[in-house]
């Protein structure tokens, strides 16, 4: 049969299959190690927590009857109200309204990319960054501007500034509280709103917590409303990716449009999956986030000591504080996409580097996630990697 070539929208012609969603179809073999998703390990699941909610969600007719209809497009309240806390916590004087449930932080993405971009509007990223920003807001047409070379803007002068300050994805880095400053003061300057992408801040294992910047944009104040950023929150990397429960905490005049998009889209989260989170984070939230920073710090120490001892000459990698994530730079400018072909066949996995650019650069690059595998398989999986590597590199010196 012919297949009917339908009429599609210029943006919908434009879309491009994320290359890790894709990638994670090939490496669901049980032989494979795979360093390519960002992906929580499910052995560290609270079942327990999670077992007990969901029987305190249905454990009578009206609460049960409340976890099945439909709810508010903001989010269930004492959810609402566990987030607001835990945003003072961080030193942002949140309240209920400052917050907007999103169906994970994915969502949010989609929805402030809705609210501030216009084709041919700018948005500051770093370079490399996070590919799910790139791919929310590449659909709606923006050009993208390097966040430190803002010069680059143009006419146009940037309405949106997206950054990862903790344990970026994929590099790993931390931004200084100096570069937080700076980012903030370059945001007022051009009147642009900041989406703090605060996805892996809870799993730090070394340093000192920093200031997030919604925190320092709000310091001295005593609401949010005068501040300009939007902090971007997630259940996913610490208690559940799968009930895919975000947050969004900001000044009640972008909250109430983001509200009024989520409309437009879902209207709203699933109201059992919020209630089940908000019982599994006020039972143990703190205790969650402690198990798990201890195990992904003995893996990240892993995979640390193992590209020490196994990576050849001329390869460099970051040293993260914390997240999920290592970044390398390749010796002999490898291509890292052409590199996966072969790892794959050795049943090594990993995400080349060129899907976190903007302008698809940085193709000697990768990102290696230390967090689904135990130490013994990361041992492993390094030392065959780097092998592969070791030998790609020779073969190029000598082709050269």
């Amino acid at each position: 049969m012919t297949p009917v070539d339908f009429r599609l929208s210029t943006r919908a012609q434009a879309l491009k299959a994320s290359e890790i969603r894709e990638l994670l179809k090939l490496v669901g073999k049980p032989s494979m190690i795979s360093f390519a998703g960002g992906i929580p390990d499910p052995a560290l699941f609270n079942l327990g927590l999670f077992q007990a909610a969901c029987h305190e969600a249905f454990g009578g007719p009206q609460v049960a009857r409340e976890a099945l209809q439909y709810s508010t497009t903001e989010g269930y309240l004492p959810l609402r109200q566990w987030i607001a806390t835990h945003m003072q916590s961080l030193g942002v004087p949140a309240s209920p309204d400052n917050v907007l449930v999103t169906t994970g932080s994915q969502q949010a993405l989609d929805l402030i990319g809705k609210l501030l971009i216009d084709p041919g509007s700018t948005v500051l990223t770093t370079r490399p960054t996070y590919l799910g920003a790139l791919q929310s807001f590449s659909a709606f047409e923006p050009g993208f501007a390097d966040i430190d070379a803002p010069q680059a803007i143009g006419a146009d002068p940037a309405r949106l500034a997206y950054v990862m300050p903790d344990f970026a994805n994929p590099t790993g880095e931390t931004m200084s509280r100096v570069a937080r400053l700076r980012t903030l003061e370059q945001a007022r300057q051009l009147n642009a709103v900041i989406v703090e992408d605060a996805a892996y801040t809870a799993l730090r294992y070394d340093g000192v917590a920093l200031p997030s910047i919604a925190a320092l944009d709000a310091n001295g104040a005593s609401d949010l409303e005068s501040t300009r950023t939007l902090y971007s929150g997630s259940f996913s990397k610490t208690l559940s990716p799968g009930m895919r429960v975000g947050w969004v905490c900001g000044p009640t005049s972008l909250i109430r449009k983001l509200t009024m998009l989520k409309q437009g889209a879902d209207l709203h989260t699933s109201t059992v999956n919020q209630m089940v989170i908000h019982q599994v984070a006020a039972a143990g939230f703190d205790d969650q986030v402690q198990r798990i920073r201890s195990v992904y710090r003995s893996r990240r120490d892993a995979m640390l000591a193992a590209l020490a001892r196994y990576a050849p000459p001329g390869m460099t990698w970051s040293r993260p504080e914390g997240g999920m994530f290592v970044w390398a730079e390749l010796p002999g400018h490898i291509d890292a996409a052409e590199l996966l072909q072969r790892a794959i066949r050795a049943d090594v996995a990993f995400v080349p580097g060129g899907a976190f650019f903007p302008d698809g650069s940085g193709r000697n690059t990768l990102r290696l996630s230390f967090a689904l595998c135990d130490e013994a398989r990361i041992e492993v999986g390094i030392f065959k990697l780097c092998e592969l590597i070791g030998h790609t590199a020779m073969a190029k010196a000598a082709s050269a």
